[in-house]
């Protein structure tokens, strides 16, 4: 087995590129990054693993926090919250994991495993399930793959611990712990059904938590020579541009653990005179043209402070900001016929035929 060391210099670079891969979700990695920045102080040292150097019968947490992200900025969770989530899923299967993984890689859930695995003293997987960040359980690639959307587990900073034992479904699991999660105050710390090596290595999206660490380092070397950091991330990743403009007006709401709500824009430089409306839930899911579709999920569209390349969130979106607004293509996982009735534009409620901006 070969085993990275995650620097210091490592981490500040997951958490600029997970905020990217977020598509506007995922929370922001800020307060994850603090975190890894006092366990790093104080000794703690986190190391990264290729999926394929699981044996098909290690067990592996994947770890992340489930609710809205505004409430994540004002309600905090800490790393011993974390790591307690996957303690407690470990008793509840009888089994040790032999290494953690991020849900989600984008935004701070991109993180949040580096966090619970600095405790444990476990290695985190080179893989997510998403890819980005997506709102809901069912929107991975092990749910795709049929895989079993049960037991979750869910606490938070008061003592709270509970257990998603059985579901017929994953909508199901998505269905019974955004309850608990809304019970909890819209934001818990969660161990997701526990994965074999065999499951990590069919269905995991490999490679992720790399990516983002590239996409940062992209980021902040172009910062750092004052170079042009959205060219700095499209030399990294096979993107394109899709509008530059400044936000105009924001409506968000939190509603039943999620935020939801949608921005609008007015376009600068060459795209002067054209209005962008982007709707969202947590994650940006479809950005309408004049009117007109132009990029929607499972594409990625990354929304991005012009001058500093950094992404902007759902919950931090605010009037005046110059943006410039980007799509990453979709994992292939989710571009098949199944994929996409679990992330594409009919999941969320949208009467549109997918469309690819990169077809």
């Amino acid at each position: 087995m070969s085993l990275r060391d995650i620097t210091a210099d490592d981490i500040e670079s997951l958490a600029v590129g997970a905020w990217v891969l977020g598509t506007g979700g995922g929370g922001n990695p800020y307060l994850p990054l603090l975190n890894m920045r006092l366990l790093y102080k104080q000794g703690h040292r986190v190391e990264l693993m290729e999926a394929s150097d699981l044996a098909d019968d290690d067990w592996v947490g994947t770890v992340a926090n489930m609710g809205a992200p505004l409430v994540g900025q004002e309600r905090l969770t800490d790393s011993l919250t974390l790591a307690r989530a996957v303690t407690v899923m470990e008793r509840h299967i009888g089994q040790r994991f032999a290494a953690l993984m991020s849900m989600e890689i984008g935004g701070a859930n991109g993180v949040r495993p580096f966090m619970a695995a600095a405790h444990l003293e476990l290695p985190v997987v080179d893989s997510d399930t998403m890819g980005r960040a997506y709102p809901e359980l069912q929107m991975t690639s092990v749910a795709v793959g049929g895989l079993a959307g049960d037991p979750v587990s869910l606490v938070d900073v008061r003592g709270f611990e509970s257990i998603v034992h059985k579901v017929p479904s994953w909508k199901w699991a998505e269905r019974i712990g955004r309850k608990i999660v809304t019970e909890y105050g819209s934001v818990a710390a969660t161990c997701q059904p526990p994965r074999t090596g065999a499951e990590v290595k069919r269905w995991g999206i490999h490679g992720t938590t790399t990516k983002a660490i590239a996409i940062g380092h992209a980021v902040r070397e172009a910062q750092r020579k004052h170079e042009d950091p959205i060219a700095a991330i499209l030399g990294v990743e096979p993107g394109k541009v899709l509008y530059r403009g400044k936000v105009v007006d924001v409506e968000r709401r939190a509603t039943e653990g999620f935020l939801r709500g949608r921005t609008r824009f007015d376009g600068t430089d060459e795209y002067r005179g054209a209005a962008m409306e982007i709707n969202f839930q947590n994650e940006w899911i479809v950005a309408w043209l004049d009117g007109k579709p132009l990029a929607m999920t499972p594409d990625l569209i990354c929304v991005l402070d012009s001058v500093s390349g950094e992404a902007v969130g759902s919950e931090t979106i605010r009037y005046g900001q110059r943006v410039t607004v980007i799509a990453l293509p979709s994992p292939p996982v989710f571009l098949s016929p199944k994929g996409l009735q679990h992330v594409g534009p009919r999941a969320f409620g949208y009467d549109i035929e997918f469309k690819s901006v990169f077809a």
